[in-house]
């Protein structure tokens, strides 16, 4: 079968990826061409589907952000220690003390071991440090129980569109969005494809309307059961829009919304797009885009970005409450809905060497105070960045106080239980809701 993305990339040229197994030295190679992968993982969803959470609206969910980009050698993806490895270590693979790029450990006890992967990594009694890749189903299958259990209402599942070209990368991202949307239909929750625009061009915009094709063509996009509706139409997100030191711009974006918006055979979709926390002034992380404006009244929701926006508590009330306001009265006067974006720390430290623990936690009270802010502004939904983000130690899912000790240095959960953002996040739904009444500190955990 051929289509035109597989003209973009000279279809049937096969690229091999040589990756080292830690535990046996394997070789492993991945040759499959682009068509033989669209054949091999772009299947519509036929398993069984099980009541949970309304898949008919935004209003009232707090959704997570799903990265969903882990690899190890041996996964069959061909991508060695994706995310887990520092990326521009040589070889590219190399995962190990003191060459990491993760500030925080995912707490591996109820993973099957299958999902689990051995590491050079050492815990403080001599035993090994286990990671998973997030290729196996299981996976994916364990973050939605997770999400179940909580009460947290679903994910939306990234999409890089740079990982899409290869052949050995776009098997990724497909067997990660099976994997995902399996999970959701399992588990009764629900979930949305996100595209994210970093470190794509304005000549590749026609690339993403292509994949966005193939997804629905071949995956049957939107179609099962749990893939969240707003506005009586399926919900997509583009993020990346308006955003400074981009290879493209509005006008650009503007094309991949108008398609998403009007197409008769692939649309129409409700239309959410990522922007910069600063998008109404075009300073910081924005453009001063004259067109940015026009171009987000073309899509139905708006969710600027506010990761190391805000950094202290006294933020979210200095910064976040009065920015949120104007920015849902700008929504509210031109008929679009707001996500704000809110997020339980930060630290970069083992990617790029910046101060630890930039963003303290403070033991979920940042986190909360974000909550509060959105509460307080009307925000009638939440997104959470992110669920599984260990590299920039955003990651809200179980996460370990007995991480590995040696040349890298990584973050805790501060004595608090492995599950405590889990279920943080699932008391902020139940504020936003008005589920439960408006406390200044964090609910009591009983």
């Amino acid at each position: 079968m051929k289509n035109s993305i597989s003209k973009v990339l000279l279809t049937g040229l096969v690229f091999f990826v040589g990756c080292v197994s830690v535990a046996d030295n394997k070789i492993e190679k991945f040759d499959l061409t682009y068509d033989q992968v669209i054949e091999r993982t772009m299947h519509p969803f036929t398993g069984r589907s099980n009541p949970g959470v309304d898949t008919s609206t935004l209003h009232g969910k707090v959704m997570c952000g799903y990265q969903g980009w882990f690899t190890c050698p041996g996964d069959g993806s061909g991508m060695g220690w994706f995310h887990w490895g520092k990326p521009f270590a040589a070889p590219a693979d190399k995962f190990e003390p003191g060459v990491c790029s993760i500030d925080i450990w995912p707490e591996m006890d109820e993973y099957n071991d299958e999902d689990k992967f051995v590491t050079s990594f050492k815990h403080a009694d001599g035993s090994a440090a286990y990671v998973y890749s997030a290729m196996t189903p299981g996976v994916a299958d364990l973050h939605f129980k997770w999400m179940k259990e909580y009460g947290i209402d679903g994910a939306f599942v990234q999409r890089f569109a740079a990982q899409t070209f290869k052949p050995f990368e776009f098997n990724n991202v497909n067997i990660v969005l099976t994997n995902c949307r399996a999970a959701a239909n399992k588990h009764g929750r629900t979930y949305v494809l996100m595209y994210d625009l970093t470190g794509t061009t304005a000549e590749q915009i026609d690339h993403v309307i292509e994949d966005i094709k193939l997804l629905v063509d071949k995956m049957g996009l939107a179609k099962d059961p749990a893939y969240l509706h707003h506005n009586g139409k399926p919900v997509i997100a583009i993020w990346g829009v308006g955003f400074n030191k981009r290879q493209y711009d509005s006008l650009d974006c503007a094309r991949l919304i108008k398609f998403l918006k009007t197409d008769k055979k692939y649309g129409p979709f409700t239309v959410m797009l990522g922007i910069p926390t600063y998008w109404r002034q075009g300073i910081n992380d924005a453009l001063e885009d004259k067109n940015l404006k026009r171009v987000m009244k073309m899509a139905d929701i708006i969710s600027p970005w506010t990761i190391g926006r805000i950094r202290t508590v006294d933020d979210t009330y200095n910064l976040s409450r009065p920015m949120w306001s104007e920015d849902i009265k700008w929504c509210n006067e031109n008929k679009l809905d707001y996500l704000p974006v809110i997020f339980p720390g930060f630290s970069w430290y083992n990617m790029y060497g910046r101060s630890f623990n930039q963003i303290p936690r403070l033991k979920g009270d940042f986190f909360w105070k974000q909550f509060l802010a959105a509460k307080s502004v009307g925000a009638k939904m939440v997104y959470v960045a992110m669920f599984d983000e260990a590299d920039e130690a955003t990651a809200i899912y179980k996460c370990t106080n007995n991480p590995p000790v040696g040349q890298s240095k990584f973050l805790t959960y501060e004595g608090l239980p492995s599950d405590h953002y889990l279920w943080l996040v699932g008391q902020g739904g139940k504020l936003i809701r008005g589920d439960i009444p408006v406390t200044e500190k964090q609910p009591d955990r009983k």
